[in-house]
This record gives C-alpha cells, structure tokens and sequence, in this order.
C-alpha cells in the first residue's frame, strides 16, 4: 500500500507537470516509446510498456483522438503499427523539458540514496 501510494503521489507531480500541454505522464511515456520504435506494433508497444495488448489499445486510442498519433496496418495486416505525427511531435518536444524539470524534483526529493533504491525496486520485478 505504501508504494502504491508513493507511486500515485509522484505520477501527480509529473502529471502537473505535464498539464500545461495536455499530456499526462502515462500518455508522455506512450509517445516517447512510440517515437522510439515507430512505427511500432501495439503488442510490441504493450511489452516495451510492460501493458497488456487491451490496455495498449485503449491507451493509443485516447492519444490518436488527441491527434498526437497514427495507426496504420503493418506488414502483417492483423496487426496495427503506430507513429508519432506531426502534432504528436511538436507535443513531445514541448513537455520533454517539463519532464526534465519534474525529474530532477523528484529526484532532488528522494535523494541519491532513495533514488538508487528505487533502481533497484525495479530490477526486483
């Protein structure tokens, strides 16, 4: 419950950070991971996310109505790929520096020690 909780308080301070471009931390990750593969399939997206292919659908879809994506069909036709377009580009390039400077708080308010910590929560999973 404690790092249930911890988890939901940071994800809030990036998502303020975030909602000046109207963005929340989950759809930033989405789109960094988009650019980072596209165009990608939505089950290759799931694992890069470490989400299932259902919510990686729903996920994309909410970007796609934001106009920051694109679904198109891959080599395989039963598979849909996604790429950032030209919207979803500029969106990226405008909350990279807020997630830079949300970083950096967090990792300010942690500390080196917690920080580390942290890494190493998640190399246990």
């Amino acid at each position: 419950m404690q790092l249930r909780k911890a988890a939901r308080k940071i994800g809030a301070q990036y998502d303020a950070a975030l909602a000046p471009i109207g963005i929340n931390i989950a759809q930033f990750s989405l789109l960094r991971a988009v650019e980072r593969g596209q165009p990608v399939s939505l089950t290759e997206l799931g694992r890069t996310l470490d989400l299932d292919r259902s919510t990686m659908g729903r996920n994309v879809r909410v970007v796609e109505k934001l106009g920051l994506v694109r679904l198109d069909r891959g080599e395989d036709q039963r598979e849909a790929v996604v790429s950032l377009n030209e919207h979803g580009v500029a969106v990226l390039r405008l909350a990279e520096p807020l997630w830079e400077r949300c970083q950096r708080q967090v990792a300010d308010q942690l500390g080196p020690t917690r920080l580390q910590l942290l890494g190493e929560l998640s190399q246990l999973f």
